[in-house]
């Protein structure tokens, strides 16, 4: 009962969304960072939003899980393990109802403001977590994809790829000792190897947005080689190179 009535409820709240009519002026410019855990990708979204407000950009982050207050609200109950007795199906919907607010919320105003939005994961990481690993049929993902999202795709995609060992190694430095892995973090080796295959699949599939990007090497090189990217996608003029 318990786990009808959680899904019920995110189910009802998005076909409420869905009810009204979502459309998008976008005048600022979507990117999303995607890749497994501990590849650096909060660390990365800051530098290029340093990089970008330094060339007198209009430039906020983001993140998902999260990003909005009902965003937030859901990111807990993800992260915390709290939800994943619904299986890869009920956190699908929850990772949608809470992105469906994050866009509505924070996203989509930003970009019609005229703002770069910089987003630690997105649709993506659902494509991957759930979709390919918790085995959900592509077009349930693709579904619920085209509703939630509603026409707003990232205009450029950094995969930060990694060997799964080294991410995990990073992460449990960066909890300290003590902590707690989060819902996914917690996840076998195996789980983490095939994370990474499935992002660099979804790069594969989508060349024109995405572009993998070597996490494994120093941090500034790395920054350099995605505001090089930015650059050369948004026809920005800069020094640097990749």
């Amino acid at each position: 009962m318990r786990r009808l009535s959680l899904v019920s409820i995110c189910f009802g709240s998005w076909c409420r969304k869905v009810n009204n009519v979502r459309t998008l002026t976008k005048t600022g410019h979507f990117i999303t960072f995607e890749g497994g855990e501990g590849t650096g990708k909060s660390t990365q979204i800051k530098l290029l939003l340093n990089n970008l407000v330094r060339m007198g950009l209009n430039a906020v982050q983001t993140r998902e899980p999260g990003g909005s207050l009902g965003a937030e609200a859901v990111r807990h109950v993800i992260l915390s393990g709290a939800a994943r007795h619904l299986g890869p199906a009920g956190e699908a919907l929850l990772f949608s109802a809470a992105r469906i607010d994050h866009i509505d919320q924070f996203i989509r105003p930003k970009l019609e403001q005229g703002n770069w939005v910089l987003c630690d994961r997105f649709a993506d990481s659902t494509r991957a977590y759930q979709g390919v690993l918790g085995n959900l049929d592509a077009r349930l993902i693709q579904s619920l994809e085209k509703v939630t999202l509603a026409g707003l795709y990232p205009d450029l995609t950094f995969i930060l790829d990694l060997p799964a060992e080294t991410g995990l190694e990073r992460a449990h430095k960066r909890r300290g000792a003590g902590a707690h892995a989060d819902r996914f973090e917690a996840e076998s080796l195996d789980f983490h190897r095939a994370l990474r295959l499935a992002f660099l699949d979804i790069a594969s599939s989508e060349p024109s947005r995405c572009r993998v990007i070597d996490a494994g090497r120093d941090i500034s090189t790395i920054s350099d080689e995605i505001l090089y990217h930015v650059c050369q996608r948004f026809h920005l003029a800069t020094e640097a190179n990749p």
